[in-house]
């Protein structure tokens, strides 16, 4: 049975006999929609992150049409708006910067139009937790419609991954072992459909966590993006947010300790982009859950990593994670770990939604007793060098640099390291670490993805692919290798990373979760003594509040001001 009309959001839009109403529903009728299309029925936004720049979301315009489709055959009236389509590729300095104003945006343009739910349209990185985490404080009933993984690349016989590819074979461009026509060849065959990264990168981690979040139709986030399927579960969603309307299920009922732990669990079993530790605090903190790094590495040391997909997993992609069943597969795979009596946005519990999923190929999704990794994907390092915390991906690295000590080689900024890279007489050796400062959430500025340095050409040369490298930067979700990031607080700020120098020695301990510099605590007193704070990154615009509000990479770096805790919620005034 419906909502009564009368109880609707959207009715104090257009339900009384008022001038005001009257110019409402007037202008509707402008648009070309006579009375009865819109009068008495759950008005359903559509926030679009689609854009001509953003290749990850090619098809949204498509898409959108699907979901109009769906809301009106559950008898709600569509409209869609666009949305900030902070894409991954093109936006700079970094997308991480305007994380905030999608956020920002996403919840002032639901409290601000006549929408009684909405459906989210996002995928690439940083659309997934923009979108939820303004949609959280907007509150109304909300779901998830995730763009979905590109086809696998293909290039010469090869299966390429977009983005771990790029990483592995620009370092064998830079040795001189790939010809310019082989290069050419991989551009244009390492991303060869609309839809987001089909590593496990950051854009499938964040679908994952609102999948096991509750937050998208069930196995939602595995669907390729062109695969017809993918065309039917957004119809779906536009059905299915008329019901939740209906049922007033807002997203309070379903964001719980519970959904925040499930989704940090399956992501962990999926061999997460690092991203996700940022993401996931900055989400459940938005829905009052007070999610720390303490918690999540203490669930990534007793989750093992049972997704073998690239670049964790060493064989795979998302393609072939959907054929093998998908994150359903994945989570009943695992779901006597998981809080399944958890609500989600079907209107029923986590474990309803799991009944009658299978894997239907045991080496792409693991068993728990044969998993690609021990643990799970992520470990937090704390030390004299990161006291709030530091994030590593074990999986995705040489062992042998889990324990390991070394002189550091510290850059101040990217394109000093940059120029230091491509130096073949640089004076280093596979022992030293890099570390790159001032790349920080306020010194990068925005937070970049700067933290997989570039391996030295004078060590390429000689046949090593990795190394230790540290920063108070991100990495990229598609990244692999022995890098250390997130380092807290920052270098910018100044965090114990702007107080080390060259040829101190460094000491990562993994198993040990530390991560120190071996300097002498009178000797660091001194020099934080005499450090000076760098000139702001920004005087006006977007960058000067940004840089006044955002926190530090352990508590999210979402905005104070934003944050569930801060201050009073002083509801929707009667505007009207």
């Amino acid at each position: 049975m419906g909502k009564d009309p009368k109880t609707l959001r959207s009715a104090r839009w257009f339900a009384p006999d008022d001038l005001r109403s009257f110019g409402h529903r007037s202008r509707l009728m402008q648009l070309g929609y006579a009375e009865e299309e819109f009068r008495d029925k759950p008005v359903i936004g559509i926030l679009n992150t689609w854009s001509e720049l953003n290749s990850c979301h090619g098809h949204f315009r498509e898409r959108a049409f699907d979901v109009k489709r769906g809301v009106a055959q559950a008898g709600g009236f569509a409209v869609e708006l666009p949305s900030l389509s902070v894409d991954e590729s093109f936006t700079k300095p970094t997308s991480m910067l305007y994380r905030n104003m999608l956020a920002m945006e996403t919840e002032e343009t639901i409290r601000s139009h006549p929408l009684d739910g909405v459906v989210l349209m996002g995928g690439c990185d940083k659309t997934t937790p923009g979108l939820v985490m303004g949609a959280i404080s907007a509150g109304v009933p909300m779901i998830y419609l995730p763009a979905g993984p590109m086809l696998r690349g293909h290039y010469a016989g090869r299966i390429l991954g977009s983005g771990s590819d790029a990483w592995k074979y620009w370092d064998e461009r830079r040795a001189g072992n790939i010809t310019d026509d082989e290069w050419l060849g991989l551009q244009g065959g390492i991303a060869r459909s609309a839809g987001t990264c089909m590593t496990m990168g950051t854009a499938s981690t964040m679908t994952a966590i609102a999948d096991a979040m509750g937050l998208t139709l069930p196995g939602a986030s595995s669907i390729p993006a062109v695969d017809s399927g993918h065309q039917r579960m957004s119809s779906a969603c536009g059905r299915r947010i008329v019901e939740m309307v209906n049922e007033e299920l807002t997203p309070d009922r379903i964001i719980t300790p519970g959904s925040c732990r499930n989704a940090a669990i399956v992501a962990m079993a999926t061999g997460c982009s690092t991203n996700a530790v940022v993401h996931l605090i900055a989400m459940a903190r938005r829905a009052g859950v007070p999610m720390t790094l303490d918690e999540l590495d203490a669930l990534g040391r007793t989750t093992p990593l049972i997704a073998n997909v690239r670049p964790s997993g060493k064989d795979y992609l998302m393609e072939d994670f959907f054929y093998a069943g998908g994150l359903r597969a994945l989570m009943k795979q695992m779901e006597d770990r998981l809080d399944i009596s958890c609500l989600t946005v079907t209107g029923r519990t986590l474990g309803e939604n799991l009944q009658g999923a299978e894997v239907f190929n045991d080496d792409v999704i693991r068993p728990l007793s044969n998993p690609v990794y021990h643990e799970g994907s992520l470990a937090v390092l704390r030390g004299n060098l990161c006291p709030q915390g530091a994030v590593m991906k074990p999986a995705a690295c040489d062992p042998r640099f889990h324990v390991h000590e070394g002189p550091a080689l510290v850059f101040d900024s990217y394109p000093e390291m940059k120029q230091a890279v491509e130096d073949e007489t640089l004076d280093i050796t596979p022992d030293h670490v890099m570390v790159l400062r001032n790349a920080g959430p306020l010194g990068g500025p925005g937070f970049p993805e700067w933290g997989m340095l570039p391996i030295p050409k004078a060590l390429i040369r000689q046949g090593h692919r990795d190394m230790l490298r540290i920063s108070d930067a991100r990495m990229s979700g598609t990244s692999y290798g022995a890098c250390v990031l997130h380092v807290a607080p920052e270098s910018f700020v100044g965090g114990p990373l702007a107080l080390l120098r060259t040829g101190d020695t460094i000491r990562l301990d993994l198993p040990n979760r530390r991560l120190d510099m071996l300097v002498d605590e009178a000797e660091i007193a001194a020099r934080r003594a005499v450090w000076q704070p760098p000139e702001p990154r920004f005087e006006r615009g977007w960058g000067y509040m940004f840089s006044r509000h955002v926190t530090q990479a352990d508590e999210g770096c979402d905005f104070d001001f934003l944050q569930s805790d801060f201050g009073r919620t002083a509801g929707e005034p009667d505007i009207f």
